[in-house]
């Protein structure tokens, strides 16, 4: 049986975002795969904690996909681990019931890979900013999976941005294949 991803995706402004839907169309059709985009489910923000939390159970690879928003996840994604990621549900004692599930961060950065370091600008690695991501996974007994981090989204051209696109379906095609059940 193959394996699933569900792909949390979390983005206030998709309709601007050239990067972002150059990804979704890049993986769209890759089967076992369900794109759940948050702002369109919840645009008011009240989550159906249960819904999600089915989802979550339903699949094998959970995938954050969202750009970088003052150093963090958009808004709703930072509600959404608050409400979902539940103490007797994610974690707890005998509760992680996302155990064994691989977690893997997507990140669209609209800054330049030189300017997430030491010596740039924002005087941190991208990974810096997101240190709460291995710990979620850990604590919930998932397996954490590399971020894919692209940086100058907003700059790069539509070849250049294909390629990068290219490179997160074949990783995500990987995962799956990886985790595929006798």
């Amino acid at each position: 049986m193959m394996a699933k991803a569900l792909i949390i995706y979390a983005h206030p402004a998709h309709q601007r975002s050239q990067a972002n839907q150059t990804l979704l169309d890049t993986i769209a059709g890759i089967a076992d795969v369900t794109v759940h985009d948050l702002y369109e489910q919840y645009p008011n923000f009240h989550i159906d904690v249960e819904r999600e939390q089915a989802l979550l159970l339903q699949h094998d690879i959970i995938v954050f996909q969202h750009p970088v928003y003052w150093y963090n996840a958009p808004a709703l994604l930072r509600e959404w681990q608050d409400l979902v990621l539940v103490y007797g549900f994610a974690y707890g004692r005998n509760s992680q019931k996302l155990a064994g599930k691989v977690f893997w961060p997507v990140l669209t950065a609209g800054a330049s890979h030189s300017s997430y370091s030491e010596s740039g600008i924002n005087r941190h690695s991208l990974a810096d900013f997101f240190i709460a991501y291995p710990q979620i996974a850990h604590l919930c007994g998932m397996h954490y999976e590399t971020p894919y981090e692209i940086f100058s989204s907003r700059q790069k051209t539509q070849a250049a941005m294909q390629d990068v696109a290219n490179g997160y379906r074949d990783k995500l095609i990987a995962l799956l294949a990886g985790m595929t059940h006798g």
